[in-house]
């Protein structure tokens, strides 16, 4: 009776069919498009009052429940749909409709259900995510406590096998994924070189320390407490910093830090003669912090203290260098430049395609302007990556290559690395092309 049944209505049969392939299609396409959807977004689109990002922000939340049941759904209506075909095949053909039904239901299954519509899910996965929220919810009401059940009967087995399953180190951090993600939107174009390096920048605040970004002390601006008060008040006009530290008998013997304005102030309202004028009436504390604080944590203390500088000191308490807030904001947005700067020839480009810098140019900076990827891991400024890989004090005239460019000593004074010549190796590719 089945079988009259069956040879009767090919209509019917075929209607099933479809039916089970376009739930087919509709599980893998659910899969695909909340796998890739994006968390940011729909937290973003739930804040503004959007349901169905709440429905898809709490079916991520139980993501190896919902994997499981879509899952268990996609394979249950796939194998439905090749036995029915089958038999249908199989009344009509005899024995040769097994393999009629075999190549149909490949094609139809991987074309129609499988390769379609997760096309089209991954290149609209934010919208799919949403179109499909409220079914997909009503499929793992039913469909959920299986895939729990088969959850549990795989991890009783990988326990007997001593596997244990969740339990392996991140290979990136929320941090490394967020800052990969910028590069490669910036390698296909959808975010700027500017905002690239913003970005990046803020991300990097906690791997950084103060040490990275400080002025040296061999070029920190600072004043001698014991000049008289006109002396200083040249110094002060000279620099073009606001704030400089102030020194007594040796200059890593710093006593305090003098504000221009609060010299301003006492010229304007003092009557003390200026033999009797001492600056440590209007100096303020120095503020010193350990070489090995993280620029983040700096830039609360700044926020916090209401301070804009702070003197570098090592682990026995001497004097590194100095760090503003300017220094940690420039890491994040670029080189800030006012009025009053002086601009450093601290970098200048050739026509070859190489650069002459300073030896004291930081490789961070070098990077930024060249956009170049030399590591900065082992060293701060650029003569120090050259006498780190070297393992030596190199002398005028030597050339190095390593890191896939060519650095030429031009100039030392002493046992320091004044000025560089460094340029790109040419690829393998350019060369060929050349």
């Amino acid at each position: 009776m089945e079988n009259f049944e069956i040879h009767a209505n090919p209509w019917v049969a075929l209607g099933i069919v479809v039916f089970c392939l376009s739930l087919s299609a509709f599980f893998s396409a659910g899969e695909t498009a909340l796998t890739g959807a994006s968390r940011a977004r729909m937290h973003s689109l739930e804040g503004s009052g959007d349901v169905r990002a709440a429905l898809v922000n709490r079916l991520l939340e139980v993501r190896e429940k919902l994997i499981g049941a879509l899952l268990i759904g996609n394979n249950v209506v796939n194998i439905g749909a090749s036995a029915f075909a089958t038999s249908v095949l199989v009344e009509f053909f005899g024995s040769e409709g097994v393999i009629y039904a075999t190549v149909a239901m490949s094609v139809l299954v991987v074309v129609f259900a499988e390769v379609m519509p997760k096309s089209i899910a991954i290149a609209s996965a934010d919208r799919t995510s949403l179109a499909l929220a409220r079914p997909i919810t009503f499929f793992l009401y039913f469909l959920g406590p299986i895939s729990s059940a088969a959850n549990f009967f795989v991890r009783s087995l990988l326990r007997l096998l001593r596997i244990r399953p969740g339990q392996h180190d991140e290979m990136l951090s929320a941090h490394d994924e967020l800052k990969g993600q910028v590069d490669l939107l910036h390698a296909e174009g959808s975010v700027g070189r500017a905002d690239r390096d913003m970005f990046g920048g803020l991300l990097e605040l906690t791997e950084l320390t103060v040490s990275d970004v400080m002025v040296h002390r061999i070029r920190m601006r600072s004043i001698d407490a014991n000049l008289p008060k006109a002396d200083i008040v040249r110094e002060v006009l000279a620099s073009p910093y606001t704030r400089l530290p102030l020194w007594r008998d040796q200059q890593d013997n710093i006593v305090g830090v003098l504000h221009a304005k609060d010299l301003l102030r006492d010229l304007d309202s003092s009557a003390a003669p200026d033999g009797q004028w001492k600056v440590e009436t209007i100096m303020r504390e120095a503020w010193f912090v350990p070489e090995t604080t993280s620029l983040r944590d700096q830039l609360q203390a700044f926020l916090q203290r209401k301070e804009h500088v702070a003197l570098v000191i090592d682990e026995y308490g001497e004097v590194m260098g100095l760090v503003t807030l300017e220094d940690i904001l420039e890491e994040i947005v670029g080189d800030i430049r006012d009025e009053h700067d002086v601009a450093v020839q601290g970098l200048r480009r050739n026509q070859d395609g190489s650069v002459t810098v300073d030896g004291a140019a930081p490789i961070r900076d070098l990077n930024r302007a060249m956009d170049w990827r030399l590591p900065d891991e082992e060293a701060t400024t650029i003569a120090g990556l050259v006498i780190h890989e070297a393992r030596a004090i190199p002398d005028s005239g030597q050339v190095f290559t390593f890191h896939g460019f060519r650095f030429e000593i031009l100039r030392k004074m002493r046992n320091r690395i004044t000025l560089l010549r460094v340029s790109p190796l040419p690829k393998p590719q350019d060369e060929e092309d050349g």
